[in-house]
């Protein structure tokens, strides 16, 4: 199963997700996605396997947030954003070849697995 992770390893909800892929023998491929940005259509894809939109992938508390850029902003404004700053990117993102999850909680990646 090809399986990438976007991993920050300075956040502690991606260690936990990132050692409970490894618990269960996984090795996924770790994209560390502060110094490796996905572009935007990355994020589009990613998006589209998560099956939520592009606000529940913001960091909407993070200082870098542009000015004015709310939850109902168009979903291309929020995708400029993301890809622009990847410090606004939730994390950790658990991406297989058919589906996503957020690992907030980590246990959560569990079910595309």
């Amino acid at each position: 199963m090809a399986l990438t992770i976007w991993h920050n390893p300075r956040c502690g909800k991606s260690r936990a997700t990132l050692a409970l892929l490894e618990e269960r023998g996984l090795t996924p491929e770790v994209r560390l996605y502060l110094s490796d940005p996905p572009s935007r259509e990355e994020i589009v894809a990613a998006l589209a396997k998560l099956g939520r939109p592009a606000a529940d992938l913001l960091r909407w508390k993070e200082a870098e947030l542009p000015a004015g850029l709310t939850r109902e902003a168009p979903e291309d404004a929020i995708l400029d954003a993301l890809a622009a700053t990847p410090k606004l990117i939730e994390r950790p993102l658990v991406i297989t070849e058919t589906a996503a999850r957020l690992g907030r909680p980590p246990e959560d990646v569990l079910e595309i697995l």
